[in-house]
């Protein structure tokens, strides 16, 4: 029946075509990391800029957005937002990084969802310094270790130099 009626076939198409259509949004993320931030030490704020596109949305629409830092599949922080977003949106925002984050390489992730099933996931990574106590310690006990052995040196000259005598 369908073969022989060329404008049924048509009309049956275009009948399945809308019902089973589901229209796909848009919605892309980036995250940047400035290089002022690649590297930081715990306990400060972590600034970072995030540019949002939604093209298809045709008014202001609240979007959840969640910050996670992570170290090794680990969350040491995370945060969460409430924006409202039109067509595109760029901002920086922050979070503050733990005392007790350890040294070392850091992902943060940025996840963006509706709430519906619009979600979009994007990360970057940066690098946390230890302490800046911890290094002012290390350059103390360097520099304890250089004074001790420079004055055993010293030392030891002055004693081979009494013996010789």
């Amino acid at each position: 029946m369908l073969k022989n009626n060329p404008l049924l076939l048509i009309a049956t198409l275009i009948a399945l075509e809308i019902l089973f259509f589901k229209p796909v949004d848009a919605l892309s993320i980036t995250v940047h990391v400035p290089e002022k931030y690649t590297e930081v030490y715990a306990g400060e704020r972590f600034y970072f800029e995030i540019e949002i596109k939604y093209p298809e949305n045709p008014s202001r629409k609240d979007l959840r957005i969640e910050y996670e830092i992570k170290k090794e599949g680990e969350v040491i922080a995370q945060s969460k937002v409430l924006k409202a977003i039109e067509t595109q949106a760029s901002f920086v925002d922050f979070i503050v990084i733990p005392e007790s984050a350890e040294a070392g390489m850091h992902v943060l992730e940025v996840k963006v969802s509706d709430y519906g099933n619009l979600s979009a996931e994007v990360s970057a990574s940066f690098h946390i310094r230890s302490k800046k106590g911890e290094q002012i310690r290390l350059y103390f006990y360097i520099l304890l270790g250089v004074i001790l052995f420079v004055g055993g040196l010293i030392l030891f000259e002055i004693h081979r130099l009494r013996e010789s005598v």
